[in-house]
C-alpha cells in the first residue's frame, strides 16, 4: 500500500490587504513596503493570511514558483522537498514555496512533488506584481541547472499530459508569469532576491541555503541499482 502524502505545512492568521510598489533598485538591506506584507496569500484550505506573518518571526527562504504545471518547477520543487526540516531547524529558517494557482490545487501539487514544507498560493499575482516578477521569457543563458532531469521535450509532454487530463482551460496559474526567490525575515527585513529571467533561471537551491546558514544538500544522489 502506497504511504500517504506529505501534508503541506500551513499556518491559520486572518489577513489584509493593499497594493504598493517594492522599490527600484537593489532592494537589499531595504525593508519590504507594509502594503505587500499585508498582501494575503491562501493556504490548502482557501483561509487567507497576510504574505508578512510567514516570516515575521524568523528567517525564510521563499520560492515563487511560476506555475504548478511547469515540469521546471515540478522538479526543481522535488529537490526543495529533499531538503530535511531538521537542517532548516537548526538554522532556525522556513521553506517556503508560492503558487499563482487556486488554492485546490496546493495539495495534489505536494503529493505530486513529495513536497511537505509551508506552500501558499497568490492567485491574483499581486505579490508577484508588486514584488517585480518578470512576465514573459527573457532570452538569456542560465547555465545548466542542477535541479533539471528532464529535456524539454519529455518534459513539455509530461506538462501537456497534466494540462489535458486535468479541468479544462485551467493552467494552474498564468503561463507566462515568472517566479523568484527571496530571504526574508524576521520582520520586514529583505537580505536577498532574485527575480527569474525566464524558466530556467532560477537559483541553485543550496547556493541560496548556503545564505542563511543552512547544511549543503546532496541533490545529486539516485537510488541504488540492486543486482540479482
Amino acid at each position: 500500500m502506497a504511504a500517504p502524502a506529505p501534508a503541506p505545512v500551513t499556518r491559520q492568521v486572518s489577513g489584509s490587504t493593499g497594493p504598493a510598489p517594492v522599490p527600484s533598485g537593489s532592494e537589499r538591506g531595504q525593508p519590504l513596503a507594509a502594503a505587500v506584507a499585508a498582501l494575503p496569500v491562501l493556504d490548502a484550505s482557501g483561509r487567507p493570511l497576510p504574505f508578512g506573518e510567514l516570516f515575521r518571526e524568523r528567517r525564510a527562504v521563499v520560492v515563487f514558483v511560476r506555475h504548478f504545471l511547469c515540469y521546471i518547477c515540478k522538479e526543481y520543487v522535488e529537490d526543495l522537498a529533499k531538503i530535511p526540516k531538521s537542517f532548516l531547524q537548526e538554522a532556525n529558517v522556513t521553506l517556503i514555496v508560492i503558487g499563482q494557482s487556486s488554492y485546490h490545487h496546493i495539495e495534489p501539487f505536494c503529493k505530486l512533488t513529495g513536497y511537505s514544507h509551508e506552500i501558499y498560493v497568490d492567485p491574483e499575482r499581486e505579490i508577484y506584481k508588486r514584488l517585480g516578477m518578470k512576465r514573459g521569457e527573457e532570452i538569456a543563458s542560465s547555465g545548466q541547472s542542477p535541479h533539471i532531469k528532464s529535456n524539454i521535450l519529455s518534459g513539455s509532454i509530461w506538462s501537456l499530459w497534466r494540462a489535458v487530463t486535468g479541468p479544462p482551460f485551467d493552467f494552474q496559474g498564468d503561463p507566462v508569469q515568472q517566479g523568484g526567490t527571496l530571504i526574508l525575515g524576521p520582520g520586514d527585513n529583505i537580505h536577498f532576491i532574485h527575480r527569474d529571467r525566464n524558466r530556467l533561471d532560477h537559483k541553485p537551491i543550496n547556493s541560496v541555503l548556503q545564505l542563511v546558514g543552512v547544511q549543503h544538500v546532496d541533490f545529486t544522489s539516485r537510488p541504488s541499482v540492486i543486482h540479482v
